[in-house]
């Protein structure tokens, strides 16, 4: 934790919780102003808690994106939920996020519930305005201050960025005073090797069918700068459960696993800053989203959380 001699500064940890797929990740990264968690159209994408730190003059603001909170059906699902629900004890203030287009639904009543045995302060986010027609928002609105007593109701568009910072000057003012945390030009507390792995997976997730993204991950086998050369071999396995995906992940003589290669090794270089050398293999585990074992390999260690 670093000093700050500054009177009046403030800190805080705020969780961004919400069902799959409501924005949380493009939120959190409209935020932080660079890619730090994955963005996907399918849902379920964040399997572990990302912290990204917004530093401002007066401010610091340590962002929790959490798993989206659904009903588990494996050990991989029970873990997800783990880490989502107890970082609701942890934090200062809660972003409960939901998808305007979707409107309330058994999801969000499942959140909701979650919320009856807490005292932290909780933010309804009302997130992708920009998809429904203005009309429509009022009600909504309405709709949810029946369900529950919200300290503040903000709509957003996370993509496009309309009243972001109106949210951020809320967070703000609900933000005890505190320390800085993290040094002013840290954007997140994982390594450089879990944000790399999770770039990966992000590409295959665009690029692959529907039966593909819950039973995929990406592990770090290597990562070493070649001598003499400003240039950084990084070599990595994608993990799945089936041989048949295995085929469509590697595509027609190599296709596929070609271009899953050549996107992530753009966003590899910009978050490393120097030429990366990219090699990718594709290995099948059988079940392992249901072995304890295995998950722990991957970097799911419920121990931790």
């Amino acid at each position: 934790m670093l000093s700050n001699d500054n009177k009046g500064y403030k800190s805080g940890f705020i969780s961004i919780i919400g069902r799959p797929n409501v924005g949380k990740s493009t939120f959190l990264n409209r935020v932080i102003g660079q890619k730090i968690a994955i963005m996907s159209d399918k849902p379920q994408t964040t399997r572990n808690k990302i912290q990204g730190v917004l530093t401002l003059e007066d401010t610091q603001m340590v962002f929790i994106d959490t798993p989206g909170i659904h009903k588990p059906k494996h050990k991989l699902g029970d873990f997800m939920m783990k880490v989502a629900q107890n970082t609701l004890k942890e934090v200062d203030l809660i972003l409960f996020m939901v998808n305007a287009e979707e409107g309330f639904g058994r999801g969000e009543e499942f959140i909701l519930e979650k919320f009856q045995t807490i005292n932290t302060p909780i933010f309804l986010v009302i997130n992708k305005i920009d998809q429904i027609h203005p009309d429509k928002l009022l009600p909504l609105i309405e709709s949810y201050k029946e369900k529950y007593s919200f300290k503040e109701i903000i709509p957003i568009s996370a993509l496009e960025g309309n009243n972001v910072e109106r949210l951020l000057e809320q967070i703000k003012a609900y933000l005890p005073e505190g320390p800085q945390y993290y040094p002013a030009d840290q954007v997140t507390d994982h390594p450089e090797r879990f944000i790399i792995t999770e770039l990966i997976r992000e590409k295959a997730l665009h690029l692959t069918r529907e039966e593909i993204p819950h039973s995929l991950a990406v592990v770090l086998d290597k990562m070493e700068r070649q001598k003499g050369k400003d240039i950084i071999h990084v070599m990595a396995t994608v993990i799945v459960e089936r041989d048949s995906q295995k085929g469509i992940i590697i595509g027609k003589q190599g296709s596929m696993l070609k271009e899953i290669g050549k996107r992530a090794r753009v966003d590899i270089e910009n978050l490393l800053g120097s030429k990366v050398f990219l090699e990718l293999w594709v290995k099948v585990q059988k079940d392992w989203r249901n072995k304890m074992s295995q998950l722990r390999d991957f970097g799911f260690n419920e121990d931790e959380y």
